[in-house]
């Protein structure tokens, strides 16, 4: 149980760890059904269409900020993730009712992705911060990483089961399955031992606690940098079910069990991604470069295959690199900030990595119906390269970097100290 999986030894991460790795599986089941639902049946292969969907689930992260970051801070996480998981269960059953009936247009699919992005916009920080509760500091990264890696093998398996149901028995199944799969998390959050939770300090009950969230992270380098890194990724980078979807039907001409079978290849690479973060003791932000700069060579490459197995391979590698890059900054962030402050420095992170969906899927979706998918691909290569260049900025300016050529070789070096809150530079 060392290494890799020293999380398990933990009783409560246990238990949450197998709820969770159900839940996620049906909602990775429900992703692949709204998207196709959305793809081929409500429009004519509109990405656009998609990319509204995609803003309108990930745009509360942002419009409820002030909300979110309060409520992970000061609230019991454990009931309120309960109450989160049993309200994302119920709109998925009202959805999952409303097509088996035959009753579905594209505007109840916009509503019920503005109603799950509000109830996600107060369970992911919570989400997010609850990890610390169950492990303590010790294991947290590791933890951080088993979760990418339970959540993103999860993307391997209920695509691929979500295909074959399309095919055979219809959406809106689907939909009601992942229903019900919210009932295994909440199970296991009611059977935690509540009393071996590593429950810090609660931070003080002021006004301005956001701002005072902002100001924290305004005067950290460190954390402005990884903030933007992942802002230019998940705005224009982490659309892939734009990429994916479009791919699939309009260059590929695939159908619903080969779309999934897609998005599987693609959660091959990001479970090898997450494996590998487990088995590193702490993060390192140069990992945050070497993620970003393969990110977008990983795009770039997808943009010019010729076929779709070639193209699922290029998947698999945007796995891996985009996995790397965001456990490495979840892990790096919550690490490096203090306790008190971390529900609502973990509330901007998501905002900020989510929320810029909004803006950039709807893009994204235009591109792919103005000019093809694979320019819409060619954006995705664009913010990894650009995040990279924001990394790469970090780390010659605050850690020091230096290259220089020895006897022929490529020598790097840089100030690898891993700094406590108390210690990190301050601007």
């Amino acid at each position: 149980m060392r290494g890799a999986f020293r999380s398990l030894t933990s009783f409560n991460y246990r238990m949450w760890a197998g709820g969770a790795i159900v839940s996620n599986v049906g909602t990775w089941m429900q992703r692949t059904a709204q998207d196709w639902v959305v793809l081929t049946q409500l429009t004519h292969h509109n990405a656009t269409a998609v990319g509204v969907v995609m803003a309108l689930q990930f745009g509360p992260q942002v419009l409820l900020l002030p909300l979110t970051g309060f409520a992970a801070d000061h609230l019991d996480r454990r009931k309120l993730l309960i109450a989160t998981q049993a309200a994302m269960g119920t709109l998925a059953l009202g959805l999952g009712l409303l097509t088996v009936a035959g009753l579905v247009h594209l505007w109840h699919v916009y509503v019920f992705a503005l109603l799950l992005g509000c109830v996600t916009a107060f369970d992911a920080p919570a989400r997010q911060t609850f990890v610390s509760e169950l492990v303590g500091e010790a294991d947290l990264s590791n933890a951080v990483a088993l979760n990418s890696t339970s959540f993103n093998a999860a993307r391997m398996i209920g695509p691929a089961i979500a295909g074959v149901l399309i095919a055979n028995v219809g959406s809106g199944w689907v939909f009601l399955i992942n229903a019900a799969s919210f009932a295994a998390v909440i199970v296991s959050l009611c059977l935690l031992r509540v009393h071996e939770l590593h429950r810090g300090n609660k931070a003080p009950r002021t006004r301005g606690g956001l701002a005072e969230g902002f100001r924290y992270v305004w005067k950290r380098p460190d954390l402005k940098a990884i903030l933007l890194m992942l802002f230019l990724i998940g705005t224009f980078g982490v659309n892939f079910p734009i990429f994916i979807s479009t791919m699939s039907v309009t260059v590929f001409h695939a159908g619903a069990s080969r779309y999934g079978l897609l998005t599987s290849i693609m959660a091959v690479g990001s479970v090898t991604g997450a494996l590998l973060s487990a088995r590193r003791e702490k993060p390192r932000v140069e990992l945050l470069l070497a993620g970003a700069a393969v990110f977008g060579f990983g795009f770039a490459l997808a943009a010019v295959m010729p076929s779709y197995w070639l193209f699922g391979l290029t998947l698999a590698l945007i796995g891996v690199s985009a996995q790397t890059f965001t456990t490495t900054a979840i892990s790096t962030v919550q690490l490096a900030t203090e306790p008190v402050m971390r529900g609502r420095v973990m509330a901007i992170l998501l905002a900020i990595a989510l929320g810029g969906t909004p803006i950039g899927a709807p893009i994204v979706g235009r591109v792919a119906d103005a000019f093809g998918p694979r320019w819409a691909l060619c954006i995705g290569a664009a913010s990894g390269f650009a995040a990279a260049i924001v990394g790469l900025f970090y780390l010659t300016k605050h850690r020091n970097l230096r290259v220089r050529f020895d006897a022929g070789r490529i020598r790097v070096r840089f100030d690898d100290q891993i700094l406590t809150p108390q210690e990190l530079p301050v601007l």
